[in-house]
């Protein structure tokens, strides 16, 4: 959910732009960084070792997929959470289906806000770079987080019950580290992250 746009598509200024760095790495805001990542000087390790060990794509993509773990469980284990306290008799795989869904349609709601008012993109802009954002690494980590909580809960272990707790914790983990390679790889190979 989290790396289909580049600087390239970010709305340019009409005037020379006063936000602070402008031009930096190291800018406040996306549409005011160079459109290159910074990476790591070049390694004498193989090709396939040094592509992996680049430390600033790896924090950069951990940023990126920790925005769209907190978008999908907002939604997802809100959604969870509901059926579980009012409606427990609902079959399995419509809650998960329903959790799902709710975590795809939270996620794309926060990457807009974040982009409409962090990175200052007009509205319909935002809402349409967050909507083309992969959806392939949300669903990766909607169906991960949901099939780690079913393992260790069977989705009916009760609220009051502190495993309950503990298993979310671990869902949270597994669906925030099953996309995170594949959002290195865009970011690393193809220069896409969405903010």
């Amino acid at each position: 959910m989290n790396e289909v746009f580049t600087n390239k598509t970010a709305p340019q200024p009409a005037h020379q732009c006063t936000m602070p760095l402008h031009g930096h790495a190291d800018a406040p805001n996306a549409c005011c960084r160079p459109t290159n990542f910074q990476s790591d000087p070049p390694s004498t390790k193989s090709p396939f070792r040094s592509f992996w060990s680049d430390r600033p794509i790896w924090k950069r993509a951990s940023q990126n997929t920790l925005n769209c773990l907190i978008g999908c469980s907002i939604g997802d284990f809100g959604m969870i959470i509901y059926l579980q306290a009012f409606h427990p008799h609902t079959p399995m795989f419509v809650m998960m289906a329903l959790a799902m869904t709710a975590g795809l349609i939270t996620s794309i709601l926060f990457e807009t806000a974040l982009l409409h008012w962090r990175e200052r993109f007009p509205l319909k802009s935002a809402l349409t770079t967050a909507f083309s954002m992969s959806f392939l690494s949300m669903l990766a980590m909607e169906f991960v987080a949901n099939a780690t909580d079913f393992m260790l809960t069977g989705g009916r272990v009760p609220l009051t019950d502190p495993f309950y707790w503990q298993a979310l914790g671990l869902a949270l983990i597994a669906g925030f580290l099953a996309p995170l390679p594949y959002n290195y790889y865009k970011l690393k190979r193809h220069g896409r992250a969405c903010h």
